[in-house]
């Protein structure tokens, strides 16, 4: 069951890691702590699910060594199982444990929240930019 944005989530301000308006990273799968297609936080998202990342067959092996499969089917939880290709609302600090380990999916500059850059310096982000939404 997805959960439902509150007054406290920053949907409304949110804005990218360029002080843009943040835009949607996926609606196939459909992503975001609140499953709304964007990455979008709020103080009940604990993890922090910032960073739009376009999915990987190594970064989704390296997560589920990890403890966190992110390839199998969680209905329960509204989650799909992801495949790559996929973009996701990735939490930031799982982000920088691959990037750590030199596994960090690439990122949707666009569509990553700004609230990442607590976590995340800008030029690890901009070393694994996805091409810009844009030009696809």
């Amino acid at each position: 069951m997805p959960f439902e944005l509150n007054a406290d989530s920053d949907a409304a301000q949110a804005t990218n890691v360029f002080g843009e308006a943040l835009v949607a990273c996926s609606t196939d799968p459909l992503t975001g702590f609140y499953r709304d297609g964007c990455c979008h936080t709020g103080p009940e998202d604990a993890g922090r699910h910032l960073v739009c990342a376009v999915m990987t067959a190594e970064f989704l092996a390296f997560s589920k060594a990890e403890g966190n499969d992110l390839s199998t089917a969680r209905p329960e939880w509204s989650f799909p199982g992801l495949k790559p290709g996929d973009r996701w609302c990735l939490c930031a600090l799982r982000w920088k444990e691959a990037f750590d380990a030199g596994m960090a999916p690439q990122v949707v500059l666009e569509a990553t929240n700004e609230k990442v850059l607590r976590h995340v310096r800008m030029e690890d982000l901009v070393a694994h930019a996805w091409k810009s939404m844009v030009q696809e």
